[in-house]
């Protein structure tokens, strides 16, 4: 009896997983990989979009900063563990030791951002700067590796700064994902919703500093 009762909450547990599986592929999955951002920023090319091309999973979000370009850029210029940081949860990613520690503040020292240079995820990890256009975008690319292995796809990062005719700024974020192994979604997929928590309190924490500046 209490081997059926088991097996028959089992198979509702995986039922009820398989559903909210299904629900968030249709209804939840589309919205957090365009949070904030419009029909025509998602549609649009966007700086780095050409170095992957036909990839297999894009993420745009945006937020609206009310400040001009110039009061946001700075804080995309410092971006990296070691520097400004991700504006981000630095608790959830220091549990994994990433050592980051967002500035409130913009640090002369930071702002020599240029190609070929690095942009730090972690103090082992990093993404190579391989775009950039000042005071309008930055793009990285890279992937965190698995140990020995490396990552099984190909990534960059996309930072956009545009002003509006009102004076504010819309700031872009663009993630562009490129499968290099049969199974790089099953990785992707769940990264990709961390990454949403993480990529919208990070639009939040630089347009609050952006603001406050």
């Amino acid at each position: 009896m209490m081997r059926a009762r088991f097996g028959s909450t089992a198979r509702g547990l995986a039922t009820l997983g398989v559903a909210g599986l299904a629900v968030y592929r249709l209804a939840l999955r589309s919205r957090q990989l365009r949070w904030g951002a419009t029909d025509d920023e998602v549609a649009a090319a966007l700086p780095g979009d050409d170095l992957l091309g036909g990839a297999d999973l894009t993420a745009t979000r945006a937020i609206t900063v009310d400040r001009r370009p110039d009061d946001v850029w700075p804080w995309i210029a410092q971006l990296g563990q070691g520097r400004g940081g991700l504006y981000s949860y630095d608790f959830l990613e220091n549990l994994v030791g990433c050592d980051m520690h967002s500035a409130d503040r913009v640090v002369a020292e930071w702002q020599d951002v240029a190609v070929g240079g690095k942009l730090r995820l972690h103090p082992e990890v990093a993404l190579d700067v391989v775009v950039v256009d000042p005071g309008q975008a930055l793009v990285v690319r890279g992937g965190v590796p698995m140990g020995d292995t490396p990552p099984p796809y190909d990534f960059t990062w996309a930072f956009v700064v545009r002003e509006r005719p009102d004076g504010t700024t819309r700031l872009l974020v663009r993630e562009r994902y490129l499968y290099t192994r049969w199974w790089s979604g099953l990785l992707v997929e769940p990264v990709e919703i961390v990454s949403f928590v993480m990529s919208q309190k990070m639009l939040r924490g630089i347009r609050q500093r952006a603001e406050q500046g």
